[in-house]
């Protein structure tokens, strides 16, 4: 068990259901669905994909950092909107990055796709126009340079790192920052990840490898909103989608000595590794990540009040992520929230934005509903499938899981 808790002093976020944290969390509240026609790139006629979760844009007029000027040699979205959230958080926090703080600030923001887009863009400048790329293109595909401009912007200039663990990036993202806390090595950590990926080959990608939703064969695809169906009967793929979610943590100390306010503190975690295969999990080590997460935080099963789950919309994941949970809590599982029926799968980004409806639900004694549930018999849940659903939580396990067999589960205590 961990000797010094990481507290959570501020979060912000930008998803399919909006760029502002209040909307999204009403949406959600009422079940809305933020998925849509894909419309971030001109898909051809034959495309596979037509459907997906976009971020709309923002005014930054009231952030001249990301005045068109600023951004100029940073053309992929993940940096307008991972130095928005941030921004957005440390003003919500009133944390004040001095030269004096600066050292003890680390950052673990991170990705886990980057800056492909800009990439590819040179890549067909190349092709069309035989020019050489610009010089930023690189940069912008540097998946630690996300991080690096997150340090610049807030001056930050403790420890950095670009914490990748797939779709799990957000989580261990926060993983990692309590571990800084608690070898004493910061008193501030920014976490939290983004990811933009809707991106031609990167979304024909999961297409081909039968991730992406598909309708099923001879059957018309369903309107978009009712595409990602976590734990369902016909659940057929997941829906990619973007975003991006900061979460600042702080040693408890810190907190407290800066007068910084807290409800929520990181009271355990856990990280395994499959080494099974390349993307299909493993119920031996996803189990073992989540019983260990639990028995870090020092609590037992039953102490857990809600799970906020990974739960893609796959066959075999979501299968999977339900017979672990049946193994570690067995006929005591709690209501378990599936967040990606509402905004589908933003990659690395997803579990940020997750563990920030977790921690606004925790506070607000609020479980997400779990929209376009059918139930399937072979995985009986109680996934909140209605409405959301009033319940005082203590502790929430969150889950989060990746390719290559990346296990991450953290455990949320209220600290009051």
């Amino acid at each position: 068990m961990s000797k010094n808790k990481a507290v959570i002093v501020g979060y912000d976020a930008v998803s399919p259901l909006g760029t502002d944290l209040q909307n999204q969390w009403r949406r959600a509240v009422n079940g809305e669905s933020g998925i849509g026609e894909l419309t971030r790139f001109s898909p051809p006629d034959d495309f596979p994909v037509r459907i997906a979760g976009q971020v709309d844009e923002i005014d930054t007029a009231p952030y001249p950092f990301l005045s068109p000027r600023s951004m100029a040699l940073w053309p992929s979205p993940i940096f307008k909107y991972a130095l928005l959230v941030v921004h957005r958080a440390l003003a919500k926090s009133g944390i004040e990055i001095t030269p004096d703080l600066a050292p003890r600030v680390a950052t673990t923001f991170s990705s886990a796709v980057g800056g492909q887009d800009a990439v590819l863009k040179a890549d067909r400048r190349m092709i069309a126009d035989k020019k050489l790329p610009p010089p930023y293109a690189n940069p912008n595909s540097c998946i630690n340079m996300v991080g690096g401009k997150v340090s610049i912007h807030s001056g930050a200039t403790g420890p950095i790192t670009a914490v990748i663990t797939a779709c799990a990036t957000g989580v261990t993202s926060m993983i990692t920052g309590a571990m800084f806390i608690d070898q004493g090595i910061a008193d501030v950590v920014i976490c939290g990840a983004v990811d933009f990926a809707l991106v031609e080959p990167i979304v024909a990608g999961f297409f081909t490898m039968n991730g992406a939703y598909r309708p099923k064969p001879g059957q018309p695809a369903v309107p978009p909103g009712q595409a990602s169906r976590p734990f369902s009967l016909g659940r057929r793929g997941f829906v990619i989608s973007e975003g991006a979610g900061c979460i600042l943590v702080a040693s408890r100390e810190f907190a407290d000595a800066h007068g910084l306010e807290y409800r929520v503190e990181i009271a355990g975690w856990s990280m395994t590794s499959d080494a099974h295969h390349f993307v299909a999990p493993n119920l031996k080590t996803v189990t073992r990540c989540i019983a260990e997460s639990i028995d870090n935080a020092g609590i037992l099963s039953h102490d857990i009040q809600a799970v906020n789950a990974h739960a893609a919309s796959t066959k075999v994941g979501d299968r999977v992520e339900h017979q672990a949970l049946q193994a570690v809590f067995g006929d005591k599982l709690p209501p378990v929230s599936a967040n990606k029926s509402l905004i589908g799968h933003a990659m690395g980004a997803s579990s940020a934005i997750e563990s920030i409806f977790a921690l606004e639900g925790m506070q607000q004694g609020i479980v997400l509903p779990t929209i376009n549930y059918s139930p399937d018999p072979e995985l009986p849940i109680d996934c909140v499938p209605e409405a959301a659903r009033k319940i005082e939580q203590e502790h929430v396990l969150k889950n989060a899981f990746g390719f290559g067999g990346c296990n991450s589960s953290i455990v949320f205590r209220r600290t009051r």
